[in-house]
């Protein structure tokens, strides 16, 4: 596998998006490509809504893109992955679907995409911080709804962003009608076991005597030692090349390339997305390996999980037995047989009618829902 793929996929499904040129000028072969992608793209309904823009969010600026068919849908605020990992330069190859239901908000978060070249990131390096992005969540959403007029939103995450929204939402649950979490993490230092121990049972019963060898060179995984990131990405590589990243496939190159045709995002935009993970990951990395929510025995608002039954990069085990013991006010784990860790990517289909099925029922207001 490319060392720039690994580096990149040390923690959730990090994304290894081509760097452009150090001068960063934006000298695509793809322009034709991403015309094509950006016209089918554009929101042409009369009561639709399609902007994109810096909004101030925990003292700094921050991109939001903002795409529905119809303003009077319910906002759904997805939270990406990574950390650093921004949805909006893929969210073209799976969102058009969803848009049709609901208001699409992509954030890219602070040290992330575009949110990354909006001011000098040292400015803001000590805020680097778990606490501070669950912050970041709540700033969000209470931004989206005054400026949209909305009483509360659907807040769904994905992977590294459901660490972040479930404190969110354990922070300050009135502002959302559920959560969705894609890629659930609950306890890292489970999820690294798991991961590790899947890989290594895969490359002895192939025969892969090299993974075995990279493997057990780090043996036990975690154990008691410190989980840095060169042992992340040990044990990430193989349990990702045997489908733990995406179903069936030892490599994601749909995801990886995916941004090249992205009409947001151009040559600048990925180098930067590379820039902000290296920004963000050091930093992160001693607070994300000690995240633990198996302690949480009550949740406050709906609660839906995706588990892709081959996700071997957030392992759907712990996921699954958290839910059942949680107690909340709805909860609803939706299994997804063909999906590892990339769900809307890999069933889109799925994940347009699992929102529909069970989530969209729950983001209705009382009021209106009397009428």
């Amino acid at each position: 596998m490319k060392t720039q793929a690994l580096l990149a996929s040390l923690l959730l499904a990090l994304s290894p998006f081509a760097s452009a040129a150090p001068e960063c000028k934006d000298t695509s072969s793809y322009a034709e490509a991403r015309a094509i992608i950006e016209d089918l793209g554009r929101i042409v309904a009369p009561n639709g809504i399609q902007e994109s823009y810096a909004a101030r969010i925990g003292g700094i600026d921050q991109w939001l893109s903002v795409r529905g068919q119809d303003k009077n849908n319910p906002i759904l605020l997805f939270v990406h992955g990574g950390p650093a990992s921004p949805v909006i330069p893929t969210s073209w190859q799976f969102q058009r679907p969803i848009e049709e239901y609901f208001t699409v908000v992509n954030w890219d978060q602070r040290g992330a995409g575009k949110t990354y070249a909006l001011q000098d990131p040292e400015s803001y390096a000590d805020t680097i911080h778990i606490d501070r992005f669950a912050d970041d969540v709540v700033e969000v959403a209470q931004y989206l709804r005054q400026r949209y007029g909305k009483r509360k939103i659907v807040l769904m995450a994905h992977s590294w962003g459901t660490i972040i929204s479930m404190k969110a939402a354990l922070k300050q649950p009135d502002l959302f009608y559920a959560y969705v979490g894609i890629g659930q993490a609950i306890n890292v230092r489970d999820n690294e076991r798991i991961s590790f121990d899947f890989g290594l049972q895969r490359a002895k019963a192939l025969g892969n005597a090299e993974a075995v060898k990279e493997m057990e060179a780090i043996m036990p995984y975690p154990g008691d030692q410190p989980i840095t990131r060169e042992r992340i990405i040990a044990a990430r590589k193989w349990s990702q090349y045997y489908g733990g990243l995406t179903a069936y496939r030892n490599d994601s190159t749909y995801f990886y390339r995916g941004p090249r045709l992205s009409p947001e995002y151009g040559d600048c935009d990925r180098r930067n997305v590379n820039e902000g993970n290296v920004f963000t990951l050091g930093k992160i990395l001693p607070e994300f390996v000690a995240v633990d929510y198996k302690p949480i025995r009550e949740f406050p608002i709906p609660v839906v999980f995706f588990l892709g039954r081959h996700d071997y990069t957030t392992p759907a085990e712990p996921a699954e037995q958290w839910l059942k013991q949680v107690k909340a006010p709805f909860k609803q784990g939706v299994w997804f047989e063909n999906s590892s860790h990339m769900m809307p990517w890999e069933e889109p289909g799925k994940t347009l009618t699992s929102l529909l099925q069970y989530v969209r029922p729950l983001a209705v207001d009382p009021a209106t829902a009397a009428h």
